[in-house]
């Protein structure tokens, strides 16, 4: 295990492109060392390797299967401490600004522009230390149920994250997904009850994805809704599977599937215009998708495992910058969702020491 995370720092300190990653409910990590430092990208999603893509699909980053060093080891029992953060020091004019953002979305579903708007936002925090090695342990260790990675690329920065949603499994012509939404801090109560608030936003989401699926599939089928604990939030998850159509692509399903309503919102188009033009920053890589594509080194068989990227943050020099979004709907009210992106930022606050 300690050879397998030296050799990436050494890969690291060459400034060349690798990705480590943990799968959900998984002691395996996977390493994928780039041979060089050429900018590989997706033109037809029939390459292999590791993906990389914004949330406006603009940059398809990847690194090649056949150009990389593929390392796999298993995960060491470790225990770290707990960084618990109160967050009670936070920036008022970032609240501000951020209820805002929401207001608005609030009244142009109330005006039937759309009917649900995922709105985000960022936030800048100085590091004391950062080691990424440490902190790719943190992630692991505290997040087992997610998709966690680390990914460094030096014309695209480094990025790393714990995500709770996978966007597609694909193998041959079958697939899996699932529907995500709602989100409520974990407590000591064993019974999550949720409110009709975040049931109408989970549904809004299956119906989108399994609406859509079924023009590039021959069969699709669709679990009840249950409650799903990530770290230490709670979300209502819809198992989605099925089989697609002999002609249809994985580049087509991608396409159908991405940006998913629980990263844009419902319709897609105008929620995603509405996003862009109101959120005053660019998410670039927030909210996109990453995974093994066509890949066979995790597997018997060439197959695709692919996540959105949630519960992500960018390093920086000495600084971290965290992205956090909340689904908007009719119901939603500003101040509950600034508490609860600021429960999500927690997510990659309690791997960092901050300054």
């Amino acid at each position: 295990m300690n050879d397998f995370f030296s050799k990436i720092k050494k890969h690291y300190d060459k400034q060349l492109p690798f990705v480590m990653y943990s799968k959900p409910n998984s002691r395996n990590i996977f390493g994928l060392l780039q041979q060089n430092d050429t900018l590989h990208k997706i033109f037809n999603y029939k390459e292999k390797g590791f993906v990389f893509a914004s949330f406006d699909e603009k940059q398809l980053i990847l690194i090649p299967e056949n150009e990389s060093e593929i390392l796999t080891a298993e995960q060491d029992e470790t225990s770290f401490d707990t960084i618990e953060i109160e967050d009670l020091i936070f920036d008022s004019d970032a609240k501000t600004q951020y209820e805002d953002l929401v207001s608005k979305g609030i009244e142009a579903i109330k005006n039937e522009e759309f009917k649900k708007v995922v709105l985000s936002r960022s936030e800048k925090v100085n590091l004391a230390e950062f080691d990424f090695i440490t902190t790719f342990q943190h992630l692991i260790e505290l997040y087992p149920t997610t998709f966690s990675y680390c990914f460094f690329h030096p014309e695209i920065g480094f990025w790393m994250g714990a995500t709770p949603e996978q966007l597609l499994k694909a193998n041959g012509n079958v697939f899996e997904t699932m529907a995500l939404a709602g989100t409520q801090k974990a407590t000591l109560e064993t019974d999550i009850a949720w409110q009709q608030k975040e049931k109408d936003e989970q549904q809004y989401v299956t119906d989108f994805i399994v609406k859509r699926l079924r023009e590039v599939a021959s069969s699709v089928h669709v679990t009840a809704p249950y409650s799903v604990k990530a770290g230490s939030i709670w979300h209502i998850k819809t198992d989605i599977s099925g089989v697609l159509n002999d002609n249809s692509t994985l580049e087509e399903v991608i396409d159908t599937l991405h940006p998913t309503p629980a990263v844009c919102g419902l319709p897609k188009k105008k929620a995603r215009t509405f996003i862009i033009e109101n959120e005053n920053y660019d998410r670039t890589f927030y909210t996109g998708f990453l995974g093994e594509l066509n890949s066979s080194f995790a597997h018997n068989d060439i197959s695709s495992d692919l996540f959105v990227n949630l519960r992500s943050m960018q390093i920086q020099d000495n600084n971290a910058i965290l992205y956090m979004g909340c689904g908007i709907t009719k119901e939603s009210m500003p101040e509950k969702e600034w508490e609860e992106s600021v429960n999500k930022s927690m997510t990659m606050k309690r791997v960092l020491r901050i300054a």
